[in-house]
């Protein structure tokens, strides 16, 4: 049949429960819409009267929560009601015991006193243990018997006893006894050694030291001084002397001071002058441990007579004269110029005047203030020439130029240092 007319509005639904007070998450997510009810049956199509009020539709079942990658976070829930009052909490520990308390002491006024007893003080601090008691009066029992302990170092040796006085002339004995026998040999007496006075020195032209001759004594060893400039003046150093040994090597061994009580040292261009080795000539000056092998070193020694130099003048070595025996031999350095037109020489003489070793540059300048050592082309050495006997009043002395070593040598005069035996 034809379609009914539309039924009326059905009446409002009851309020819905208000909801727990559980929540999951504060910040919840928005959870997935329900699936929509079943489409309900479908009405009578005769015609009759208005129909009754359909029942309300059950609650959808509660969505999954939303996954927020996909959504907004969901709208948070009502406040829940308030909770049940929490069970009685267990009961605290007892506090630490307090501390005691102080006794308060009595004050005095004007003879009245004020006093208020306190509770019981603190404990005081143990006192200093008492000194020693007086010795007791009884006597102990004696000890065991110690070991026996080792046995004593040895003594230092006497003294030397003092020597007895001569003893009487014995008695005469009897004329008719033989001769008694030859005694014993005594023992030889103290050998004593004089000090001669007479010193020696040699000068090695090397780094290494210089013994001292067989039989004398080696007093001390140093470095060879040649000669000193200061205040542009040259002082000298015979080869032949002590002096010329200095135990230490310095560039500037000496000070200079002045007349108003003030000394100074290093502070000007003084120079010192050594004998040197046979290092080859350095292209820079020296410095520091740079010098060291490059200053002769020398040897002081106690000689049983005086030595001499003896020079021949020619390429022979000269003999030492009678009961005089030979040290060394070598070639006659006569004197030396340095820095300026200063210099000096040494006695023909002395045996510094016969060095064992011709070269010619036998030695260094070394500028004080500067700590360097060099050789300059303004040091010249001197020497003693070889000279022909049959043309010492013949012929004015020609002029040569020797540039070679070995050459050189030919030209010079040879000598030789000899001691009278002792």
């Amino acid at each position: 049949g034809p379609s009914g007319p539309s039924g009326f509005d059905g009446r409002k639904g009851q309020r819905g429960k208000p909801g727990t007070s559980e929540v999951i998450d504060p910040e919840g997510f928005r959870g997935n819409a329900g699936d929509p009810g079943d489409e309900g049956e479908r009405g009578s199509t005769v015609d009759g009267a208005p129909g009754l009020p359909g029942i309300a539709g059950l609650a959808g079942q509660k969505g999954v929560p939303g996954d927020t990658r996909y959504g907004p976070p969901g709208i948070p829930g009502n406040r829940g009601l308030p909770g049940l009052p929490g069970s009685q909490g267990v009961r605290g520990d007892p506090g630490a015991p307090g501390l005691q308390g102080t006794s308060q002491i009595s004050i005095v006024f004007k003879g009245e006193t004020w006093c208020e007893i306190g509770g019981p003080g603190i404990r005081g601090i143990p006192g200093f243990p008492g000194k020693d008691g007086l010795p007791g009066t009884q006597k102990g029992e004696p000890g065991d018997n110690g070991q026996i302990g080792f046995p004593g170092l040895p003594g230092h040796p006497g003294l030397a006893g003092f020597r007895g006085n001569i003893g009487f002339q014995g008695q005469e004995g009897d004329q008719v006894s033989p001769p008694g026998q030859t005694g014993i040999p005594g023992p030889p007496g103290p050998a004593t050694i004089a000090a001669s006075g007479f010193l020696l020195v040699l000068h090695s032209q090397s780094d290494k030291e210089p013994f001292c001759p067989e039989g004398m004594p080696r007093l001390w060893t140093g470095y060879s001084l040649l000669y000193l400039e200061g205040q542009e003046k040259a002082h000298n150093q015979d080869l032949g002397l002590a002096g010329s040994c200095l135990p230490v090597f310095s560039t500037m061994p000496f000070a200079y001071c002045s007349i108003n009580q003030v000394c100074y040292y290093a502070s000007r261009n003084d120079k010192s002058y050594w004998l040197s080795s046979a290092a080859p000539l350095p292209m820079m000056p020296l410095s520091e441990d740079e010098i060291q092998p490059y200053i002769s070193r020398c040897a002081v020694c106690e000689a049983s007579a005086q030595a001499v130099a003896v020079h021949s003048q020619d390429q022979s070595i000269p003999p030492c004269p009678l009961n005089w025996r030979s040290l060394w031999i070598g070639y006659s350095f006569l004197m030396h110029t340095g820095s300026g037109d200063q210099g000096g020489g040494q006695s023909l003489m002395s045996p510094g005047s016969c060095l064992e070793d011709f070269r010619s540059a036998p030695f260094i300048e070394c500028q004080g203030q500067r700590g360097t050592c060099h050789f300059f082309a303004n040091e010249y050495s001197f020497w003693l020439t070889t000279v022909r006997p049959e043309l010492q009043f013949a012929f004015a002395p020609l002029s040569e130029t020797f540039k070679e070593g070995q050459e050189q040598r030919k030209t010079i005069s040879r000598c030789q240092v000899c001691m009278k035996h002792g």
